[in-house]
């Protein structure tokens, strides 16, 4: 029995409401569970110097924790005092939006997804990749309803979700309890084609077998079709 009682495939309830910031192209609050993350995309015409002249767009990321998202308060993370954890989660976040955009037709403009965790319980950087997808295909809409942009740069979805093994069973969208507890433990990110973007996968105490492995990445696919029919539902 997992300690929220749900079955062994079934992921917490997804709340997705867009359009939440007043400024920013695109915006959304999602939340899943009591995991709630604040995400938001800014465009900018310029791109890094590192790309200039290129012909090439850019999807970047930032994240962070307001300091009573959890149980106890943290203390404020300031601009180039991020801890290791903070700057791993919103390099992630980065790539994996990235892996479904043309940066061709993107153009030669870059767009920062901000994902600011209100309150977590575990997979806060799922919540983010998922929601921060949602920020951008609306940031996106915004380019191409002005006419900067011609050729949709969206290629496909990409959300995430993490999957472990709690108690010898392989668990679909670990909460704190269980994260906290797992034998395993893994984030899983994924194209709506269901094409591997990136998979974070550690034994935090036990090891796990091939076989093992294969229901986690089933469980997945499970997981990530669900949250692109939420993403869907919500942009629609």
């Amino acid at each position: 029995m997992r300690p929220s009682s749900r079955e062994l495939d079934q992921m917490r309830p997804i709340s997705i409401e867009t359009g939440v910031t007043r400024y920013a192209e695109g915006s959304c609050l999602i939340k899943c569970g009591e995991t709630h993350v604040l995400c938001t995309a800014s465009i900018d015409d310029r791109v890094p110097p590192f790309l200039k002249n290129s012909g090439l767009g850019w999807v970047t990321a930032e994240y962070g924790m307001l300091p009573r998202a959890t149980h106890s308060r943290m203390r404020r993370e300031a601009k180039g005092g991020q801890s290791g954890r903070t700057q791993e989660i919103q390099r992630l976040i980065g790539r994996s939006l990235r892996a479904g955009i043309d940066r061709v037709a993107l153009g030669e403009r870059q767009i920062t997804v901000d994902c600011d965790v209100i309150q977590a319980d575990g997979g806060t950087r799922c919540a983010s990749i998922t929601g921060g997808w949602i920020a951008l295909r609306l940031a996106v809409n915004a380019l191409m309803k002005a006419g900067d942009v011609i050729t949709d740069p969206i290629i496909d979805h990409v959300a995430a979700v993490s999957c472990g093994i709690y108690a010898g069973q392989p668990i679909l969208d670990l909460d704190y309890p269980e994260d906290s507890e797992a034998g395993v433990d893994g984030n899983f990110v994924m194209t709506g084609g269901q094409r591997l973007v990136e998979v974070q996968m550690s034994a935090e105490g036990s090891t796990f077998s091939r076989s093992e492995m294969d229901q986690l990445m089933s469980l997945t696919e499970k997981g990530v079709a669900e949250l692109v029919e939420a993403q869907k539902s919500a942009v629609s």
